[in-house]
C-alpha cells in the first residue's frame, strides 16, 4: 500500500502544472464568496502542508547550514529585497495607475520560498540540504519580515491588522515548521518515510484544495476580457524575473558550484503562491489576489524550462573543465 501511495505521489509530482491548472479551473467556475470559514479551512490545510515538509528537516541540518551563514543571508536578501524591487519596477512600468495590481505583484515577490523548490533542486542535482534550510529559515522569519515589509510599503495606503497577521503567520508556517523538525529529531528521522509517501501525497491534495479555494474566492475579481491577456503576460515576465534574479545573484557567490547555483535559482525564483493568495485574500482587497493567483499558472512550467537550461549549463561547465 505504501509503495502504491508513493508511486501516486511521484506521478502527481511530475504533473504539478496540471494539478495547479485543474484546481484553478474548478475554482474559477465555483466562484465562492469571501468567507471566514473558507479562509480558516485554507489556513488549516496550509499548516498541514508546512508540517509535512518540515518532517524532512532536522534541527541538526538546520544548524549545520546556519554555521556558514553568508550564502543563506545572501539568498534571503535576494528573496526579500531584490525580487520585490524588480516587482515594484515591473508594476510601475505596466500598471502605473493601478495600485491594487502593483500591490499584488509586490506580494507575489515578497512571500516565502515555495516548498517545491526543494523538489526542483533535487531534480537538477543541487544541494537539497541548502534548499531545505532556506525554506525552513525563511518560513521561521516570515512572521517578522512580512508585517514589517507591508508596514513600510503599504502601511499608509491600507489598514492592516498586524497583530492578527503575525498570529496567522505563526499558525500557518512557523509553529508547523518547528513541530515538524522537533518530531523528526525525536523519532530519529523515522517519520521521513511518512513525509515522502502518505504525507507527501496528502499534502499535494491539500495544495490542490488551497488553490481551488483561493481561485474560487477571487474569481469574481478577474477581468475576463482583453486586459487579462496583458496581465497574464506581465505575470509571466515577473515569474521569469524571479528565476533570473536567482541566477544573477549566484554570480557573486565565491564557491560557485552547480550544486550551489541550483538551490539559489529555485529558492529565489519559486514562491509559495498558495500562501500568497491566501494572505492577499485575508488582508487586502480581492483584486490584489488576482495577479498572485495567476502566478500559479507559470511557476511549474517555467521551473521545468529552467531545469532544461540549467542541465545545458552543467554540460558546458563539465566540458570546459575536461578541456
Amino acid at each position: 500500500m505504501m509503495k502504491m501511495i508513493t508511486a501516486w505521489d511521484h506521478w502527481l509530482g511530475k504533473r504539478m502544472f496540471f494539478v495547479v491548472l485543474s484546481a484553478l479551473l474548478i475554482g474559477f467556475n465555483l466562484s465562492l464568496p469571501q468567507s471566514p470559514l473558507y479562509t480558516s479551512i485554507a489556513i488549516g490545510l496550509f499548516a498541514y502542508m508546512t508540517f509535512i515538509s518540515a518532517l524532512g528537516t532536522s534541527f541538526k541540518e538546520f544548524v549545520q547550514v546556519v554555521r556558514k551563514p553568508w550564502i543563506p543571508i545572501w539568498m534571503l536578501f535576494l528573496i526579500h529585497a531584490g525580487a520585490p524591487v524588480i516587482a515594484w519596477m515591473v508594476g510601475s512600468i505596466f500598471y502605473p495607475h493601478d495600485q491594487l495590481i502593483r500591490l499584488g505583484f509586490l506580494i507575489s515577490a515578497s512571500i516565502p520560498v515555495g516548498v517545491t523548490s526543494i523538489i526542483w533542486t533535487s531534480l537538477t542535482e543541487g544541494s537539497v540540504s541548502l534548499a531545505l534550510v532556506i525554506v525552513t529559515l525563511d518560513t521561521l522569519l516570515v512572521p517578522m519580515i512580512l508585517p514589517a515589509f507591508f508596514l513600510i510599503t503599504v502601511g499608509q495606503a491600507l489598514t492592516i491588522n498586524y497583530p492578527d497577521l503575525i498570529i496567522q503567520l505563526l499558525f500557518m508556517v512557523t509553529i508547523p515548521s518547528l513541530a515538524g523538525m522537533f518530531l523528526n529529531d525525536m523519532t530519529g528521522g523515522r517519520l521521513r518515510g511518512f513525509s515522502k509517501s502518505i504525507g507527501a501525497f496528502t499534502s499535494k491534495g491539500a495544495f490542490f484544495l488551497v488553490i481551488l479555494i483561493n481561485a474560487a474566492m477571487v474569481a469574481s475579481e478577474i477581468p475576463w476580457n482583453v486586459s487579462l491577456i496583458k496581465l497574464l503576460l506581465v505575470v509571466l515576465l515577473l515569474v521569469a524575473c524571479g528565476y533570473m534574479t536567482g541566477f544573477i545573484g549566484s554570480l557573486v557567490v565565491k564557491d560557485r558550484r552547480s550544486d550551489v547555483i541550483s538551490p539559489i535559482i529555485y529558492n529565489v525564483g519559486m514562491r509559495n503562491i498558495g500562501f500568497g493568495a491566501l494572505l492577499a485574500i485575508s488582508y487586502f482587497p480581492p483584486a490584489v489576489a488576482v495577479p498572485v493567483t495567476l502566478a500559479m499558472l507559470y511557476q511549474q512550467p517555467v521551473a521545468a524550462v529552467v531545469a532544461s537550461l540549467f542541465r545545458r549549463y552543467q554540460a558546458k561547465e563539465a566540458a570546459s573543465t575536461l578541456k
